[in-house]
């Protein structure tokens, strides 16, 4: 057994001296209001020191920017599970590039991503946000895309430090997690972030963490911002705040924390400069936390007169933002199923399709939350699969129903102001109820964005035409102090004022709304009249929030199953698109069920039943249970593309792609077979009960049998594993495996070859764990031979008592195969005790 307790050299060892005249120039006062965010997405300038503001902006799957203007869009990314579906690093190095590129665009010095937390439930509502279930994949995807991004001077924040693995009590709760499994599973990404692509900065959580020594928020917890990542492993970046998150002067200053964001408000508005002042902080302490932000601006050139460190912005050069995205959700799609050949789609084999689903009508490209932004453009899976089929009849169904929530109000088209003119009356209100400014309203997407300060309260008033008979339902979701009145009765009020919480929770993003149902029978009005609170959230930009709703007369579920069903008996090829919607995949809230919501299922096995050739896409980000998988002869698993996601689906359908995506999870079939099945702290604690056993790692304990395994993926040929040969154990403990496979399928194709490490004895380490992987190309019959490092870090293990990092002697299989379960190769590595120096 070998024991590893080397470490990275301590940040207080690096030289930082071309930047302390900088801080030697800076007054008190000032070195406080720097750590500080001066606003919502920007830090504080220093204009005498050089020193403009540096700008951060979300998020995960896109550069958001910095203006909360409607006419600012953005690039939309894939979810980042898609790009891990594609096990490609090259492709991460890529979205990298277009990071870089997008940020450069909007002005943007540091993007609020990754999110390198693991998908430990597939009910966490941002477990489309995140890469995987497990720490190597998620690593070396992360690592790929931070490096590509700050090589072009860009900086990338890795997030959230760390177990920030729920969405239920997310701004409260404590994350109980054993030491063992926090360094072996949770720490993992962020340890490799900060050795192999020395990330410039680090977000904590909301929540909080017991490591079995320390209990604390994880902007305080000092054990693991202070002790892990800064002394430990040398992270030499900032660690900031997740927004708001900061709830202590001193004990965040002391845990390790750099940077409170926003700002200027705040515990350490004021209460920083008084906390030195008084020697409950020392400057010592401050300073060293001023260098860390200087670094940064020195990293992404928002020093002046000082060169940028490590990074060519000159670097980000043109990139075809839009090529890049569309072959990266094209690779990212993982086919599920696909007995009979069905893919790839000759266009001169069909002269109708049927074009089938919810999600075929209104696809879901992003999650909610900070993965969102307002796409460059969006196509649609019809126009889409015209273009690419060229002369074929669509025919185009929802065939389904799959959302709870009314759509919004068309003001433009049915709604008149009190004064007869087209759209709504909007008018703000002091706390006396005086108007303060009017404007009629036609184009409202339920947001009025930066109130002014004397403002209390916004007043919507619109008169509606029910034109249609039939049943309507008309209402308005809000937060806050309200009171709703349709029709002349009160449906909704409260008192109660709310602040920034409602942000952080995200109960703003879905506001329930409360609705009036009128059975119309000839065409008749309906009058709306809602006061909503105008919230001045502190660190927050002030806002309104009233969400006009109203549902039409519908055709129902049976019916619009009806005419699917018909059109899928009459076509040549049905298409049937089913998935989630923001209401189900979204930061702010966990999900409360696997199940596809509404009709979905039923629509599947109605058109399959009309149509055997049948091809099923699921537009989903995760896991959701698919009852009738064994029954559909092709089934591919499409993610949340992004901007281009219509367009590639296209690419994979028609053969202009290979869709070569690996699941980099575990799909389930049932959900009580799931090991861990719900986000929801109990008495405010998550107990990782689990350990280390994360993902695929319980599902092989347990013995339970999935749906689709993690790593599973199909494509358009099949593979011969032919051999393996490891090469001689190197110097650190890595062990290189040549890997020969053969392409015996008719068609060229991509194959990822995965490494599992097993344990030399049982016990109560994983039953086997990713070691590595390995993209490999070959033509028809082709020959290939790939070489794939399993990293000495593989084979080690956290012993809590040395404490330590020990690589256990013996004798390991290593398995080599086409995911976690399908293992085609096996050999053997004896790793032997070390012998003295």
């Amino acid at each position: 057994m070998s024991l590893d307790t080397a470490t990275q050299p301590p940040t207080a060892e690096r030289p930082a001296t071309d930047l302390q005249p900088l801080l030697a120039a800076l007054s008190l006062e000032e070195k406080t209001r720097l750590v500080v965010g001066a606003g919502l997405w920007s830090t504080t300038a220093v204009p005498h020191i050089g020193l403009r503001a540096m700008h951060v902006s979300d998020g995960p799957a896109g550069v958001r920017g910095v203006s909360d203007s409607a006419d600012e869009t953005s690039a939309s990314f894939p979810a980042p599970s898609a790009l891990a579906a594609t096990w490609d690093v090259d492709l991460a190095d890529e979205l990298g590039h277009v990071f870089a590129a997008e940020a450069r665009r909007h002005g943007v010095d540091v993007v609020l991503a990754p999110q390198v937390n693991l998908q430990r439930t597939p009910v966490g509502g941002r477990h489309f946000e995140c890469y995987s279930e497990d720490p190597l994949l998620t690593g070396d995807i992360a690592v790929h895309v931070v490096r590509s991004a700050q090589d072009r001077g860009v900086g990338m924040c890795i997030k959230h430090f760390v177990a920030n693995d729920s969405e239920t009590q997310r701004t409260s709760y404590l994350s109980r997690v054993d030491e063992q499994t926090l360094r072996e599973v949770y720490l993992a990404p962020f340890e490799r972030l900060v050795h192999d692509a020395q990330a410039w900065s680090v977000m904590s959580a909301y929540s909080g963490i017991d490591d079995g020594t320390t209990a604390a928020t994880a902007a305080e917890h000092r054990p693991l911002l202070t002790g892990v990542l800064k002394e430990e492993w040398g992270f030499d970046g900032v660690v900031m705040s997740d927004w708001v998150a900061t709830k202590s002067v001193v004990g965040a200053a002391e845990g390790g924390l750099d940077l409170q964001m926003p700002g200027p408000d705040g515990p350490w508005g004021d209460g920083l400069l008084d906390a030195v002042r008084a020697g409950d902080v020392s400057e010592a302490l401050l300073d060293a936390k001023v260098l860390r932000l200087l670094r940064l601006a020195q990293r992404v050139g928002a020093l002046e007169g000082v060169a940028p460190s490590g990074a060519s912005r000159d670097r980000v050069a043109d990139v075809d933002v839009r090529g890049v995205l569309r072959e990266l959700v094209s690779r990212s799609m993982v086919v599920l199923r696909d007995d009979e050949h069905a893919l790839p789609v000759s266009p001169d084999d069909v002269t109708r399709i049927a074009l089938l689903g919810p999600n075929a009508v209104h696809p879901f490209v992003q999650g909610g939350g900070s993965a969102f932004v307002r796409p460059d453009h969006l196509s649609t899976p019809e126009a889409a699969i015209r273009e690419a089929f060229g002369e074929v009849q669509v025919d185009v169904h929802p065939g389904a129903v799959s959302r709870l929530l009314p759509p919004s109000l068309d003001l433009a088209g049915r709604c008149t102001t009190p004064e007869g003119h087209v759209g709504a009356l909007g008018e703000l209100l002091d706390a006396d109820g005086a108007v303060l400014a009017a404007a009629d309203i036609t184009d409202w997407n339920g947001w009025l964005r930066e109130v002014p300060g004397p403002a209390a309260a916004l007043r919507i008033r619109t008169t509606v035409r029910l034109d249609e008979p039939g049943r309507h339902e008309v209402g308005v979701g809000t937060v806050g102090r309200h009171r709703i009145t349709v029709g002349g009765q009160v449906l909704s009020t409260s008192d109660r004022v709310v602040g920034a919480e409602v942000i952080l929770d995200s109960s703003v993003n879905q506001p329930a709304p409360a609705t009036l149902v009128i059975d119309v029978t000839e065409p008749t009005t309906v009058e709306v009249d809602a006061l909503v609170q105008a919230v001045h959230p502190v660190g927050y930009a002030s806002f309104a929030r009233a969400e006009l709703v109203h549902r039409v007369p519908g055709t129902s579920p049976d019916e619009l199953l009806e005419v699917a069903v018909e059109a899928a008996a009459a076509a040549d090829l049905a298409i049937v698109v089913v998935g989630t919607n923001e209401e189900i995949e979204s930061e702010g809230y966990d999900r409360t069920s696997l199940a596809l919501p509404g009709t979905q299922d039923q629509l599947v096995k109605a058109a399959l039943a009309a149509n055997p050739r049948t091809i099923v896409v699921v537009n989903a980000g995760a896991p959701v249970l698919l009852p009738w998988l064994d029954e559909v002869p092709c089934v591919l698993w499409a993610w949340l593309g992004g901007q281009e996601w219509p367009e590639a689906l296209a690419d994979v359908l028609t053969g202009v792609t290979e869709p070569t995506g690996r699941l980099p999870w575990t799909l389930p079939a049932h959900e009580s077979d799931v090991p861990v099945p719900d986000a929801v702290p109990v008495d405010g604690v998550i107990e990782y009960h689990e350990g280390v056993h994360v993902g695929y790692r319980s599902w092989l304990k347990l013995g339970r049998t999935p749906a689709a395994p993690f790593g599973h993926g199909l494509g358009w040929t099949t593979w011969e594993y032919v051999g393996v040969v490891a090469q001689p154990v190197e110097a650190d403990g890595s062990v290189v495996l040549d890997v020969t496979v053969r392409n015996t399928g008719a068609r060229d194709g991509r194959e990822v070859v995965q490494v599992y490490v097993e344990p030399p004895v049982p016990g109560d380490r994983p039953v086997r764990w990713l070691g590595g992987f390995s993209v490999v190309h070959a033509a028809a019959g082709e020959h290939a031979v790939v070489r794939v490092r399993v990293d000495a870090k593989a084979f080690r293990t956290w012993d809590s008592a040395q404490p330590g990092w020990v690589t256990p002697a013996g004798t390991y299989p290593i398995r080599v195969g086409r995911s976690s379960s399908d293992l085609r190769l096996t050999v053997d590595v004896a790793l032997p005790r070390p012998t003295p120096a």
